[in-house]
């Protein structure tokens, strides 16, 4: 099978639906023809990975969406690239950009599209963009593009409620993403290589977050209980990975008397002190996934109280290390756990939240023994997620045979897919048949300079040696 995988994002960008399309790639090509499609990173080298990677113009945009770039989805050279490719399969993990190039990539191939509705976009929307016109504007247009595609999947049933509430009238399927950890601990002297040089007392419950450092994950609500914790008890609250608010939080650590650690970006580790018996310590993004699943080891407990989250990667990453996770009841994170036996969860305030890692304090064996049971219960590997995935292709290529697909509904914009799709044609037939007659012509042409400049050059040689024959014969 031939599958276009596309995505607004790609390495060396890292998050979430990076890590899943990534993981989608490698799983899919060790027995399937895979091509990724994404914007352009510059400097950034797309020939290292064993599948083909066509990266397409893109504009700097990191100031307004924190890192990431804004591809231009009608770029024909690389639309033409991936019509060459064929595909079967057309499956986008993105509904803007992506969508819109899945669109008119459909258009000239014929092949199904398949949208994978990770994460809250109106949250990010809402947040980047101050009008509330152009938010209202934005969301409407989202859901536009995610109507076009022939099959819309979730990765948790909250995201396709969330995708619902937007607007978004039709059908969906779940289908949830895997964790490329390998299930198990990690041995103790690689735990203590990496966690080694923090303050981290062994008779200490030791508390972890690892993910973007941005406030909509619960964070100020992290800060806020444990201000209450550390009059009664002594702790470690671990924070790894950075973001827009990493300033915002420190800030807030610091205003409510905590101690806290930090990294500098030369390794080097800095303590502020506070009051009271428990410490935050921020370590910085830490890329190396080995090194990740090392504190994930040594931690005692994952705090988690994100509604924004629709599937929550880091909470089968933590389970997958033996780690339970605290989560928001009722939030997308929190799917898939029961209370008190493969994790815990609280309702979305600070006291609450406090309540639960007091427990925790005094109750550690119990909470071992819940990170024992997430292991077990919701785990799931990328090469099983991806297996299914795989599964549900075959489904919607058979549908589509047999003629049992349903007709998608025409939008009000299918004629510029059309267009572009006219154009990409175009394109591919002048590259096919016209441009081999100009690189003929050119060749023809470099051809015929070479040949001038060996006969003007013999020409040369020639009339020096009958100069030097002549000097000769006049001494």
């Amino acid at each position: 099978m031939k599958i276009c995988l596309l995505n607004d994002s790609f390495p060396p960008v890292i998050d979430g639906v990076v890590n899943a399309v990534v993981n989608y790639a490698e799983y899919l090509s060790k027995n399937n023809e895979v091509l990724v499609g994404t914007p352009g990173y510059p400097g950034e080298d797309y020939s290292k990975y064993p599948y083909q990677v066509v990266a397409y113009p893109s504009a700097d945009t990191a100031a307004l969406t924190g890192g990431y770039r804004a591809g231009y989805p009608f770029a024909v050279k690389q639309l033409g690239m991936m019509k060459e490719f064929q595909p079967d399969i057309i499956h986008t993990h993105c509904p803007m950009s992506s969508m819109i190039m899945a669109r008119s990539l459909r258009e000239v191939t014929d092949a199904p599209v398949i949208l994978t509705y990770h994460t809250k976009y109106d949250i990010d929307i809402r947040r980047s963009i101050h009008s509330h016109a152009l938010q209202e504007g934005s969301i409407k247009a989202l859901v536009h593009h995610i109507s076009a595609a022939d099959e819309v999947w979730a990765v948790s049933h909250g995201a396709g409620e969330n995708l619902k509430s937007l607007g978004y009238e039709g059908n969906y399927k779940v289908v949830v993403n895997g964790v490329d950890f390998p299930k198990g601990r990690m041995p103790d002297e690689e735990v203590k290589r990496v966690t080694g040089k923090y303050d981290l007392p062994s008779d200490v419950p030791v508390f972890l977050f690892v993910g973007r450092i941005v406030n909509y994950k619960g964070l100020p609500l992290i800060a806020e209980a444990l201000a209450q914790l550390k009059e009664e008890e002594d702790f470690r609250m671990v924070f790894i990975g950075s973001g827009v608010d990493e300033k915002s939080i420190k800030d807030k650590v610091r205003k409510l008397s905590i101690t806290m650690d930090e990294t500098l970006s030369d390794g080097t580790v800095v303590s502020h002190p506070g009051n009271g018996k428990g410490k935050v310590i921020f370590t910085g993004s830490i890329p190396e996934r080995n090194d990740l699943r090392s504190w994930n080891t040594r931690a005692d407990l994952f705090l988690f109280p994100s509604v924004f989250d629709t599937n929550g990667l880091v909470v089968r990453e933590a389970a997958a290390c033996g780690l339970a996770s605290i989560l928001i009841r009722n939030s997308c994170a929190a799917e898939g756990i029961t209370d008190g036996l493969n994790g815990y969860l609280c309702e979305e305030n600070a006291d609450s939240l406090y309540q639960m890692l007091k427990y925790a304090c005094s109750h550690l064996d119990e909470i071992h023994q819940a990170g024992e049971h997430a292991m077990d219960e919701i785990y799931i590997s990328w090469s099983d997620a991806v297996s299914h995935a795989y599964g549900l292709y075959e489904d919607l290529l058979e549908r589509k045979r047999s003629g049992k697909l349903t007709a998608r509904r025409r939008l009000s914009d299918d004629p510029v897919f059309e267009k572009t799709a006219e154009t990409i044609l175009r394109y591919s037939d002048f590259m096919e048949n016209e441009m081999p007659v100009y690189e003929g012509m050119l060749d023809n042409l470099e051809n015929r300079q070479q040949q001038l400049q060996s006969a003007i050059s013999e020409k040369v040689a020639d009339t020096r040696k009958q100069l030097e024959d002549l000097l000769a014969h006049l001494k």
